[in-house]
């Protein structure tokens, strides 16, 4: 069997630039206010005067780029006042890096990305994610790029704090991130000296408060967060229910007279509000519902069956919540795994989870 040909530099050719030229030279740019209101009291929430943008950008995408990207603070000398600036900073530094490890042929193909990148973007044909923004260039941010991070935690306290730990981390840079935890023991299984675990559920709690304490990049953005327990947990009932008490609460203490606003003074006493979730399905599971079959929700230890439910009585607790709070989401563990890209690596199914439960069931945590 023949090999494919050895390639020299990553085949970078010129479309929308030509060699010698500028590519910010391709539109025309004027000055003008980014400004975004303070719906509470009428006056600013954000300002900064005398901006730099293509004519062509519209006043939204500048209140945009300029609170959330320009890095630097206000009224300082070096804070960014230019899309030129922002774009220049993070394509001179991937360039950089590609000449340093080798990508490009040789100055021109360099050249050619860098031109053709910066074209890109500056003609909005194509964006970047928001960490790439927020770290890309600046001096002491930690190169992190990526928009989601996927985590695992085990069933242990170690584990489960250096989730916190790693969640924060990822939250400060600007990235997002999705976690399954359901491998924690549920809230009726015994821990090993005695009583009973206190279940995935009850630590969402401390994920959630730091999630609603860290601002992504340093900015007002929240952390972006998602969270999924499979449908055969023992607590996912408490799982489908767990958001839509807070709010009811939240709507309740509203009436009261409360500031339950998204940033409210009062509203930070509501939990879970600051996570996607989701709960996990397989097919065996819909194919109960279709046929009002029993389901059985299983020890995370042990495999033992905990508790049996009606399929479609689960779904129709999923429905309700949807409805009540738009929380939980479903996400289809078959369908994944069926249209999987890298098969090789480990699958999450049910019959998966079962195999495995002898190595994650450590039953030293208290």
């Amino acid at each position: 069997m023949a090999l494919a040909p050895q390639q020299a530099g990553i085949g970078i050719r010129r479309f929308f630039t030509e060699p010698g030229t500028d590519p910010h030279d391709s539109v025309t740019w004027e000055r003008r206010d980014a400004r975004i209101p303070n719906y509470r009291d009428g006056g600013d929430a954000f300002f900064q005067a005398g901006v730099e943008f293509p004519v062509t950008w519209s006043l939204n995408a500048t209140n945009i780029v300029a609170q959330k990207y320009f890095r630097g603070h206000l009224g300082e000398p070096g804070r960014e006042s230019s899309l030129r600036q922002v774009i220049d900073r993070v394509v001179d530094t991937i360039t950089d890096w590609g000449t340093r490890d080798g990508y490009f042929l040789d100055g021109a193909e360099a050249e050619a990305f860098s031109a053709e990148l910066k074209y890109v973007l500056l003609h909005q044909r194509a964006a970047f994610n928001s960490p790439v923004w927020f770290n890309i260039g600046v001096e002491g941010e930690r190169r992190q790029a990526s928009a989601c991070f996927i985590l695992s935690v085990d069933d242990t306290m170690d584990s489960i704090l250096n989730w916190y730990r790693e969640e924060g981390i990822i939250f400060k840079g600007g990235s997002g991130a999705g976690v399954n935890l359901s491998r924690i023991r549920s809230s009726v299984e015994p821990l090993k000296g005695g009583g009973t675990a206190s279940g995935p559920v009850s630590f969402m709690r401390g994920a959630d408060a730091s999630a609603g304490t860290i601002k992504s990049a340093g900015k007002t953005r929240r952390a972006a967060k998602m969270v999924i327990l499979d449908v055969d947990h023992p607590d996912v009932e408490e799982f489908v229910w767990c958001k839509a008490r807070e709010e009811r609460k939240a709507r309740a203490l509203r009436d009261a007279g409360f500031d339950m606003d998204l940033d409210g003074v009062d509203s930070h006493s509501i939990q879970y509000q600051n996570a996607n979730n989701s709960v996990r399905v397989s097919d065996d599971f819909m194919q109960a519902v279709v046929d009002d079959a029993d389901w059985h929700l299983r020890a995370v230890g042990t495999g033992d069956v905990m508790r049996t439910v009606k399929a479609r009585d689960l779904m129709r607790q999923i429905s309700d919540a949807a409805w009540e709070c738009a929380d939980p989401g479903m996400q289809f563990d078959t369908t994944i795994n069926r249209w999987h890209t890298a098969p090789n690596t480990a699958p999450s199914t049910p019959a998966t989870r079962a195999s495995r439960r002898a190595r994650w069931f450590t039953p030293t945590r208290g």
